[in-house]
């Protein structure tokens, strides 16, 4: 049976660590055997935890493991072959070895290794929950991005090419004094393009959701709408979302009363907005929220009587729907504006463009011969309608 998987994001400082930890101690309080995963470069984990965390699942308290992953360890284990490589050519040009080395690695690249710690944990089977304490949103919205690329590498790029590596090595030696990556270097590309194909899978499962931790505050509510714009975008489920350290009532009349009030608008804002995703608060507390009693007063506040493990929300962002001759695909986009999105079909691929995300929707095989008849936006929606192109309906007459 898959394990139930949880991750969290939001912008740094809103304490999203802090609710991942809490989570992961009121599932396992619970009777589950949980991981909590960190993926945040800054690894505060540990910090949070108050105990010693290692880059290998470390035991923390009944049924509950830590680990925070060494993105440094994941680029050996995954791209030694291709840094290597890259770094000799990079070298050959003139270029400083250790420049070279650093350059060899693409952008992104430790936080996208870090994510297959994810792929192992899923598939051991020795874990009921898997927590994710992601990168702060804009890191890991690049992430989720990458297994949604890497399948469109692999369907478009990857195969044919081995026999014109082959053929193309000595030309590019005699006439570019550049040596082409061997074999070793492209097994090691693909075994990564396909792990990371199993990672969209994982993410996309029913078992699998994002929660997003925001404070009231006004910038840090828009990000996360931004945010949640996207993840539907990419056709990730978002279960419920957090609002941390919100004054309590107690405080009105007092120097934080203002605060409070300009709080309370944005939190109404968020429960307008996000709905019907579940929010969930927590207050301001008095005190530093680390080690273990606090982590669990932080727990109680946030799920009160909510299951932290359950799946709290589970409508689905894309729908695809095909009636006779006509075929219809809605997105959920909520907080876009018309303004913001541009489309455009080629083949099977629907390219939709939403700000500054891309996604590229693989459509099924049975409207290679269909064109898009209609788009609209309302309501926070994309709805895009494909009928037979003209050539398809005269050829079936």
């Amino acid at each position: 049976m898959a394990p139930r998987t949880i991750l969290y994001t939001g912008k740094g400082g809103v304490g999203k660590t802090s609710v991942a930890a809490a989570s992961a101690r009121r599932i396992a309080a619970d009777g589950a055997r949980v991981i909590v995963l960190s993926t945040d470069p800054a690894h505060s984990l540990a910090d949070v935890l108050e105990t010693e965390v290692r880059s290998t699942p470390t035991q923390v308290a009944d049924r509950l493991w830590a680990q925070q992953v060494q993105a440094q360890e994941e680029l050996e284990d995954n791209w030694t072959g291709v840094q290597q490589w890259l770094g000799g050519v990079l070298a050959e040009r003139g270029m400083d070895r250790i420049a070279a080395e650093e350059l060899s690695v693409p952008p992104g690249g430790d936080e996208l290794f870090s994510l297959l710690q994810l792929k192992r944990h899923y598939e051991s089977g020795e874990w009921d929950v898997v927590v994710v304490d992601c990168a702060p949103t804009g890191e890991t919205l690049r992430l989720l991005s990458f297994p949604d690329v890497a399948r469109w590498w692999l369907d478009k790029v990857l195969g044919r090419e081995t026999q014109l590596l082959a053929a193309a090595r000595p030309l590019a030696r005699a006439f570019l004094d550049v040596g082409l990556p061997d074999e070793r270097v492209f097994v090691e590309v693909q075994a990564l393009i396909r792990n990371l194909v199993a990672m969209d899978e994982i993410l996309h499962a029913p078992e699998c959701t994002l929660r997003l931790v925001t404070t009231p505050d006004r910038m840090v509510v828009k990000e996360a709408m931004r945010t949640f714009t996207y993840l539907n975008l990419f056709g990730y489920l978002t279960d419920a979302v957090v609002v941390n350290r919100v004054f309590p009532d107690a405080v009105d009349g007092t120097y934080f009363g203002a605060w409070r009030a300009l709080q309370q608008e944005q939190l109404e804002l968020v429960r307008d907005g996000f709905g019907p995703v579940p929010v969930l608060c927590a207050p301001y507390f008095d005190r530093e929220v680390a080690g273990p009693d606090m982590l669990d007063r932080l727990g109680d506040a946030v799920f009160a009587d909510t299951d932290p493990a359950a799946v709290l929300h589970d409508t689905v962002s894309q729908q695809l729907r095909q009636d006779g001759e006509r075929a219809e695909l809605r997105l959920e986009l909520p907080f876009a504006s018309k303004g913001d999105i541009s489309l455009k079909k080629i083949g099977l691929e629907l390219v939709v463009r939403v700000g500054d995300a891309k996604r590229m929707i693989e459509l099924p095989s049975a409207l290679v011969a269909y064109r898009p008849l209609s788009a609209s936006f309302a309501d926070g929606a994309l709805v895009v309608a494909f009928e037979p192109a003209a050539e398809a309906v005269t050829s079936g007459a």
